[in-house]
């Protein structure tokens, strides 16, 4: 979980009434939980409560032949939010998550295995940098 100073508040700056958003995850599904509050506490739970009702089970796949348990995903995919641009590439058994902490936490909780990562972009920002991360995750919708 990570929190960050909300600027979504009229009046002072960083002030004793300043907000707090905490972003969170939930192991071997993916979905992401945002919630701004005025405690700790209550953004932490919050944020818990939101992913564990949305959460979205997640397709992996394999590199190379089909042996053993999937452990990566499935083809190249792109999410976007923002500015950031995350791109997600399959690789071979063995290598890990080749990432940035922020996605490497989330794909770590999504059960991936091995996965290289290549992001453009205002990264620093790290709701948009999560937000980013996610799309690529979820299964293609049906057309």
């Amino acid at each position: 979980s990570r929190l960050c100073p909300s600027r979504n508040r009229p009046g002072p700056v960083r002030g004793p009434g300043s907000r707090l958003r905490s972003h969170r995850g939930l192991r071997r599904s993916h979905r992401l939980g945002v919630k701004c509050s005025k405690e700790v506490a209550t953004a932490i739970r919050g944020a818990i409560i939101l992913a564990k009702l949305s959460v979205i089970p997640v397709r992996r796949g394999y590199w190379g032949n089909k042996i053993g348990t999937p452990h990566t995903v499935p083809c190249k995919v792109t999410g976007k939010c923002g500015s950031v641009l995350v791109r997600l590439v399959p690789a071979p058994r063995g290598t890990g998550l080749v990432s940035a902490p922020v996605p490497k936490k989330l794909l770590s909780m999504a059960g991936f295995e091995d996965c290289y990562t290549c992001a453009t972009g205002q990264t620093a920002t790290l709701g948009n940098f999560a937000k980013a991360t996610s799309p690529p995750l979820l299964p293609p919708t049906p057309t």
